[in-house]
Formats: C-alpha cells, structure tokens, sequence
C-alpha cells in the first residue's frame, strides 16, 4: 500500500493547529453576482491551511467574504477570528496568503493593505434558553 504525503495543513502531535480560513459561498460570496475566480480563490487558500466553504455568514453586501481564524498560538496570544470583505480579485488573496503564512492573527502583524478589507461580524441574534 502506497503512503500517502503528510498534509502540512493537518495538526499532529509535532504540529500546533494552523490558522483556518473560512468562505463564504452562498447566495451571493461564490456567485456570479460577485465577478471573481471562486473556485481558485479557494484552491489558492487551500495550498496554506484548512479552508471551511460556509453556507452564507449574513454580511452580503460585502461578499466576497473570507475569515482568517487564529492559530492555536495566535489564540494564545488572545487573537479574534478577522472578517475580511471584498475579497474579489486575486492580489487580496494572495496578500491573505501572505499572512496566514507567516501566522495569521495573534502570530504576525496584519498587512496594512488588509486593513482596507476588515469588516464587523455580523451580530447573532438569538434568544436565551429559558
């Protein structure tokens, strides 16, 4: 039986938890109301930590949406997943690349360029249990 390579993007009991990248592909992230390559934007992404395709995360107006969340040490160090919007052309992308990269939030300092794309999460509205 053949081995297969060691993902790099997988923790193991040598590696802490990667930073993770989640994107929006719903109603309008990952649509052609949003002129982008999707499908490479993703595959980019996947080259350097695990991505999570999500049903819509409710900031629309902002697709396409894309959300860095920190690494094991970059929650350590008491980093908050970064919402990034308008993430439709491929510089963005790589500059998110870049990031992640060298650690993501918590671990390395944002590219100033990224700056322009930070958006608020959405507000779960929701009611408590009685």
């Amino acid at each position: 039986m053949l081995e297969q390579p060691a993902d790099e993007n997988v923790p193991t009991a040598d590696r802490a938890v990667p930073c993770r990248v989640v994107v929006c592909r719903d109603c309008c992230c990952g649509t052609v109301k949003v002129d982008a390559d999707h499908a490479a934007q993703t595959a980019r992404l996947r080259e350097i930590a695990p991505v999570r395709i999500s049903e819509c995360l409710d900031v629309c107006d902002q697709a396409n949406v894309v959300v860095v969340q920190p690494s094991a040490a970059g929650r350590a160090a008491g980093a908050r997943p970064v919402w990034l919007g308008l993430v439709n052309d491929p510089a963005a992308t790589e500059d998110i690349v870049d990031w992640v990269r060298a650690g993501g939030p918590g671990v390395a300092a944002r590219p100033e360029i990224l700056d322009l794309y930070v958006i608020a999460a959405p507000r779960r509205v929701g009611t408590a249990a009685s």
